[in-house]
């Protein structure tokens, strides 16, 4: 998979979060890892299997996305 880095808020190169496209059509996206018991709960409910996590990010780092993607 080779990544095309599409950028990141306020960080800088060496930063996080950062979003990533891929030479698939999808996309990588770096975020700080959901930890807490309460809202790993419930995204279990909502159907997040144990073989997948979930990241947060800051909304300031959709504008990296292309639109219509």
């Amino acid at each position: 998979m080779q990544l095309d880095y599409l950028g990141e808020p306020d960080s800088g190169k060496t930063g996080s979060p950062r979003a990533f496209a891929t030479d698939r059509g999808t996309f990588v996206v770096q975020g700080w890892k959901v930890t807490d018991p309460d809202a790993l709960a419930d995204l279990r409910k909502r159907g997040l299997p144990d073989h997948e996590t979930a990241i947060e990010i800051p909304a300031a780092l959709l504008t990296y996305f292309p639109t219509g993607a």
